[in-house]
């Protein structure tokens, strides 16, 4: 840019339209997400902990006094026009599947029940290697890892037109796979592709819903310690296709606060069911 030539902000543009929510593993944290929004939306319930409907952003010098709320201050996609899908190895239902993790009382599940119920998992790319302590019968099948790759393609496609969404982002909840590093399959997306048809070992399910989203053009948030989102041909097919990947795993900010309760909590020998 010339020497004291200014810039000028980016427009942004308003989010319209249904934003569909792919995630990957529909278990205790991807329930209660889509509960606790339901909850928000039926005015049962305040966004606490959310980010973009109850944080501030500061404007200016704190003396200034101009801080508006996020979801005020940047046009964001409104809660009542997301929609829920994903995937899961097993069949229960949002509903069943939050009822089992039991984060959520009956009080705050009854009253959502059938909205709960109307989101079924798609059939999950899912290999025990990865995963060994679980296992489950809703999974997909095909003759090589770019051909379950292709179903999980065609599977964003019939979600966006059966649900009418203008755009959609995945989200990995599913559980943390077995450590990886990275090999040369990763270099490029013509490797990956070539290994995916090859069946190689060294490509995880979550790199294969990766590659799909962003085949597709959808973001990806990676909500686990996996390497999905940090090797070369995620970053090269994100450049290409115009869709973010972001994320290294949900529990930072909870591991924090546990390193600092727990303690208080032991001391005091209060017992604590779940966490």
């Amino acid at each position: 840019m010339p020497t004291g030539q200014k810039s000028t902000p980016a427009e942004i543009s308003a989010a319209t339209g249904k934003l569909g929510i792919l995630i990957v593993g529909m278990g205790a944290v991807a329930t209660t997400f889509i509960a606790g929004v339901e909850a928000v939306r039926r005015g049962m319930s305040s966004p606490i902990g959310s980010l973009t409907q109850m944080g501030t952003i500061r404007l200016g010098k704190r003396t200034d006094g101009r801080s508006p709320m996020i979801k005020d201050f940047v046009p964001l996609a409104d809660l009542n026009d997301l929609v829920f899908g994903g995937w899961d190895i097993f069949t229960d239902s949002a509903y069943e599947a939050a009822a089992n993790a039991q984060v959520l009382s009956h009080l705050h599940l009854e009253p959502l029940k059938s909205f709960l119920d109307g989101i079924k998992p798609m059939p999950a790319v899912f290999d025990k290697n990865y995963v060994k302590l679980l296992d489950g019968p809703n999974v997909k099948k095909g003759k090589n890892k770019l051909e379950l790759a292709n179903q999980l393609r065609e599977d964003i496609r019939n979600f966006k037109k059966q649900h009418g969404c203008s755009r959609l982002v995945m989200i990995w909840c599913a559980s943390t796979e077995t450590f990886q590093t990275a090999s040369e399959i990763h270099d490029s997306v013509a490797a990956f592709e070539k290994a995916m048809e090859a069946n190689d070992e060294n490509i995880a399910p979550s790199q294969i819903y990766a590659y799909a989203a962003l085949q597709e053009g959808v973001p990806y948030a990676n909500g686990a310690p996996n390497l999905t989102v940090d090797l070369p041909v995620m970053q090269e097919l994100s450049r290409k296709n115009n869709a973010p990947i972001a994320g290294k795993d949900f529990k930072t900010g909870q591991t924090l606060i546990k390193s600092v309760t727990a303690p208080g909590l032991k001391a005091r020998l209060l017992g604590v069911k779940g966490w």
